[in-house]
């Protein structure tokens, strides 16, 4: 049974409203609404593999010193062919205006030569870790980094806030990974398990098998080190951002896993907005992304004497 839905602070609840007349559904945005705006550029690309989809584009604001840094992480279902890191560019830019940098990866999907596993997980990973190494190179604060997940970026952020404690046997275990202090998942859908059980969801099942690998005798469980809820407790704050009526992620999955976080200890608030799908989540003049702008200034503010 899940426990309160209730933001991180009073402060920070996202807005409510009414809930619509029963013979009139709510009018969701589509991609279309999103990806027919003029569209903003970053500001540089990193490479760091051979694939195209090998890259991180870099979003830095007007000013000198260090800017505080928001690692994203894209969705798509885990396939290139739904999406790559230009889905992102509106929020990216939006934050850029506010004063934000963004790390904003991408990653090769199931879809691509060498994606699935290990390949889409490495991605992930070693495009993270690049911030690190080229922080300096463009002016970003990576003392503290607040990574931004949407969809299956909502999975692979809050895995990459786990790599520290994945099990040492992993194959992805190891290195020094970037220290991820705060996730924000919007829509996300970071139970691997309860997603392949839950046919509703807009990703289909048979994706989450091409991401996790088969079961073999060298490595039986597929979900042990790639499954958020199996690395709990994280050890970081996590926002989970949650559109009401999206059809991609069920209500009850972001619901349920927020019930399990908690229950390992980890401090997690739900924020469920109304009348809003998947697309307005990371949709500049939505409501669920005004929240999420109000999320991120926060996870900034907390307290962080002990890191600096």
């Amino acid at each position: 049974m899940a426990g309160p839905v209730m933001p991180l602070l009073p402060s920070m609840a996202l807005p409510m409203t009414p809930a619509p007349p029963f013979d009139r559904a709510p009018a969701l945005m589509t991609w279309d609404d999103l990806t027919s705006r003029p569209r903003p550029r970053p500001d540089a690309t990193v490479s760091y593999g051979a694939d195209p989809f090998q890259a991180v584009d870099v979003w830095v604001p007007d000013g000198a010193g260090r800017h505080e840094t928001v690692l994203m992480v894209h969705g798509g279902c885990w396939q290139t062919a739904i999406a790559d890191r230009s889905l992102m560019d509106w929020a990216a830019a939006d934050l850029r205006a506010a004063g934000y940098a963004v790390w904003n990866i991408d990653y090769r999907g199931v879809d691509r030569a060498g994606g699935g596993y290990p390949g889409t997980f490495e991605d992930a990973a070693t495009a993270a870790d690049l911030l690190r190494r080229d922080a300096a190179r463009f002016r970003l604060d990576a003392r503290r980094i607040v990574a931004v997940g949407h969809s299956a970026g909502g999975h692979l952020a809050l895995w990459l806030a786990a790599r520290p404690i994945l099990p040492p046997a992993s194959p992805l275990s190891g290195g020094a990974a970037l220290r991820i202090d705060h996730v924000i998942a919007l829509g996300g859908l970071p139970d691997l398990e309860a997603t392949a059980a839950s046919p509703d969801n807009g990703c289909g099942t048979e994706v989450i098998g091409q991401l996790v690998g088969p079961a073999t005798t060298a490595r039986p469980d597929p979900y042990a080190d790639t499954s958020v809820p199996r690395l709990l407790p994280l050890g970081v704050p996590q926002d989970l951002v949650v559109g009401r009526e999206d059809r991609i992620a069920p209500y009850r999955l972001p619901l349920d896993y927020a019930a399990k976080a908690r229950a390992a200890g980890d401090a997690v608030a739900l924020h469920t907005v109304p009348e809003t799908g998947h697309v307005e989540l990371v949709s500049p003049g939505s409501a669920a992304w005004a929240g999420t702008r109000r999320l991120i200034a926060a996870a900034f503010a907390a307290d962080t004497a002990g890191q600096r």
